[in-house]
């Protein structure tokens, strides 16, 4: 905790009011029916925190084959430390493939998104090929998501190529959420015919401007936020960064409500709802999400 704090008093100084939107558009509370439908996604967002061997063996409780027992595992990565675990497999309930990048807790989560990491650059060319160098993320999130970048895309291939569903879906919370969000556009620059989303949980600023627009083209996204979540105003829109469109975020009464646009300001969403990092409650980032918490 001592080392949360002193991250947040560092980050005070930087704190500045996000401005209005120009237009403010129509917020709408979601269904509980259309709450459900991201339940299985959840789930799978917080099998993301297993170990490998029991996400490959699809045995990790609750989050696993108690969730979603249609799961077909293809494959499995990472050590927890120098690298996220992760896991692909194929939901045939869902009729899509899922890649799901393990998060971190927020004591670590802070640090990282704020550390000499925080700068904006480019994208690997050999990586994501023909993608403007004008397009910048994280560089944090960026090498990491490059560390597990090829094999992913084979899993991801075998899986498509095994199981003959026509979509795949990126899902994870927190670190694991900008992962996936990176994932989302490096995926579909390898594999073709097929649909892409993106569901993620407690997502942080991952990129510039031109990323956030970008991460939407030909690929669906939906990231959730939880009530006063701190993570998710970090890193700062006058750094450069900026969140994409697809924010639902989950009131202290229960509603989820719709977000349109970019970093919408509204006091019903984050960005307007946190406002700066006092405003924010670290112990909001893990959920619960429609009952789900964020840990294995």
């Amino acid at each position: 905790m001592a080392r949360l704090a002193a991250v947040l008093l560092a980050l005070a100084s930087l704190a500045i009011a996000a401005p209005s939107l120009s237009a403010r558009q129509a917020i709408t509370s979601l269904t509980s029916a259309q709450i459900s439908v991201f339940k299985p996604y959840s789930f799978y967002a917080a099998a993301g925190y297993c170990s490998p061997a029991s996400t490959l063996a699809w045995n990790c409780g609750v989050n696993c084959a108690g969730a979603n027992p249609a799961f077909h595992p293809v494959a499995s990565g990472g050590d927890g430390d120098g690298t996220q675990f992760w896991f692909v497999g194929v939901d045939q309930t869902l009729g899509t493939v899922i890649v799901s990048h393990q998060g971190t807790d927020s004591s670590k989560i802070l640090p990282l998104v704020t550390d000499a990491d925080f700068f904006l650059g480019s994208l690997d060319p050999t990586l994501f090929p023909g993608v403007s160098s004008s397009i910048e993320v994280h560089s944090g999130f960026r090498n990491e998501q490059a560390k597990t970048a090829p094999q992913i895309l084979a899993a991801v291939k075998s899986a498509l190529s095994k199981f003959g569903v026509k979509k795949v879906t990126m899902v994870g919370h927190s670190l694991g959420a900008a992962l996936a969000l990176i994932d989302s556009v490096y995926l579909p620059l390898h594999i073709t015919g097929v649909t892409f989303q993106t569901i993620v949980y407690g997502l942080p600023r991952v990129g510039n401007q031109a990323f956030a627009d970008h991460a939407s083209i030909g690929n669906t996204v939906t990231h959730i936020n939880n009530k006063e979540d701190v993570v998710p105003i970090l890193p700062g829109r006058f750094l450069g960064f900026h969140h994409p469109t697809g924010e639902v975020h989950i009131q202290d009464s229960g509603a989820w409500d719709s977000c349109p646009g970019e970093d919408n300001t509204s006091n019903l969403c984050t960005t307007g709802d946190v406002g700066n990092i006092f405003e924010g409650k670290t112990g909001d980032h893990a959920g619960p999400y429609d009952g789900v918490r964020m840990s294995c």
